[in-house]
């Protein structure tokens, strides 16, 4: 069996072994409806579509995906299970992309949990269903993203809960970046063009673009950078820890 395929399959059932899975995914779906009919003002808006629904899933994905990725590499190292991961015959890149893919499904099983938000919003008028679509791809995106972080900064410690924060701490920081009012505090501290630049890697404005269903592939390429660049970043931490 290909390796990166049998690493997937192994992470996959240890999420369904405990309840913390099911209780993952409830505590997902019932927050985004929530978010979505009360504290987006679905009703109010007057408006069939979903951009509520996905405006309130950066925030979500701020608790869930530190959550699910926390245990990637922290649980492997403090449970002395990471060297007999790493004695088989798999590489530190196969080992990582298995364990990112299945915490990446598993995220998009719960986007998919979401389906009866979908048909609700189609029973009550007539959305634009292309635009939904592409909504559900940028988050499934972000999602990924956020997991990649966790994924590298999981490995950085064998404390699940130290790995939870940090990549709060981190998405959270993406998230900001390039707001208006971010970009306004430090107007007058950085130079233009590190403004820019900064601007550019807010995750919530690719995230949004997409969302609003503008499908510019310099959108889709950042989220695939962004999971590239932090899953070699998980890569070569693991190597230094793995080098005597």
């Amino acid at each position: 069996m290909n390796p990166i395929a049998a690493v997937t399959r192994r992470e996959l059932r240890s999420y369904f072994v405990t309840p913390l899975a099911y209780v993952f995914l409830v505590i997902f779906l019932v927050m985004a409806g929530i978010l979505t009919f009360y504290a987006g003002d679905f009703y109010d808006r007057g408006q069939a579509d979903l951009q509520p629904f996905f405006a309130m899933h950066p925030w979500l994905y701020l608790l869930l995906a530190p959550a699910v990725s926390m245990r990637m590499w922290a649980e492997e190292t403090k449970g002395g299970t990471l060297e007999l991961l790493l004695s088989l015959p798999l590489t530190l890149g196969q080992a990582m992309m298995g364990k990112f893919i299945a915490a990446w499904l598993f995220m998009g099983l719960a986007l998919l949990l979401t389906f009866p938000i979908w048909i609700t919003v189609n029973y009550l008028g007539a959305p634009d269903n292309g635009v939904i679509i592409a909504g559900y791809l940028g988050s499934w995106l972000m999602a990924g993203a956020f997991l990649a972080i966790g994924a590298c900064l999981s490995a950085l410690t064998q404390s699940q809960v130290v790995a939870f924060i940090l990549t709060m701490v981190v998405c959270f920081l993406l998230i900001l970046a390039g707001q208006p009012q971010v970009m306004d505090f430090l107007q007058g501290t950085l130079p233009r063009r590190w403004l820019n630049g900064l601007a550019h890697l807010s995750m919530l404005r690719h995230f949004e673009a997409i969302a609003r269903g503008v499908l510019d592939l310099r959108d889709v390429l950042y989220f695939i950078m962004s999971i590239c660049a932090w899953l070699t970043a998980g890569v070569l931490v693991l190597d230094l820890k793995r080098t005597p």
